[in-house]
C-alpha cells in the first residue's frame, strides 16, 4: 500500500533527482560528460567507472521506488537513502575541504543531497516507528 505522499516525498524527490543523473553518467557519458563538466571520457576504464556509477544509481533508486510502493520496504528504503545521499554530502564535505570549493553543480549536488538527507532522518524519526 502507497502511504500518504509527505511520508515518501524524500524518496520521491531522490528518484526524480538520481535516476536522470545516473541516465547521464552512464548511457553516454563520452558525450553528455563533456558538456556538463570540463572532461573528457576517451578512455575504457573511466567509462566503466560511469556505467558503473549509473548501476549503483538505479540500483539504489529500485530500493527507493520499494519503498515507495510497497509501506514493508519503506524503512529499509529510508535508510539507504540517508546513506546514499549523507555519504555523498560526507564525500563532497571531505573534497571542498581538501581540493578546495567546486564548480556550482556539485555545490547544488551537495547541498541538494545534505537537505535529503537531512530530510530522510526527520522522515524516520517521524514515520519510522509502525
Amino acid at each position: 500500500m502507497i502511504r500518504p505522499s509527505s511520508r515518501n516525498l524524500h524518496l520521491t524527490v531522490s528518484l526524480l533527482i538520481i535516476i536522470p543523473v545516473a541516465l547521464a553518467y552512464g548511457l553516454f557519458p563520452q558525450m553528455i560528460l563533456p558538456l556538463l563538466f570540463d572532461f573528457n571520457v576517451d578512455a575504457i576504464n573511466l567509462v566503466n567507472i560511469f556505467r558503473a556509477m549509473m548501476g549503483l544509481y538505479l540500483g539504489m533508486s529500485a530500493i527507493w521506488t520499494m519503498g515507495v510502493i510497497k509501506s514493508r520496504f519503506w524503512i529499509t528504503a529510508t535508510i539507504t537513502n540517508i546513506a546514499f545521499m549523507g555519504g555523498l554530502a560526507l564525500g563532497r564535505l571531505v573534497s571542498m575541504a581538501i581540493d578546495g570549493v567546486p564548480g556550482i553543480y556539485f555545490l547544488i549536488g551537495f547541498i541538494a543531497e545534505l537537505l535529503l538527507a537531512v530530510w530522510g532522518l526527520k522522515n524516520l524519526k517521524k514515520y519510522g516507528t509502525d
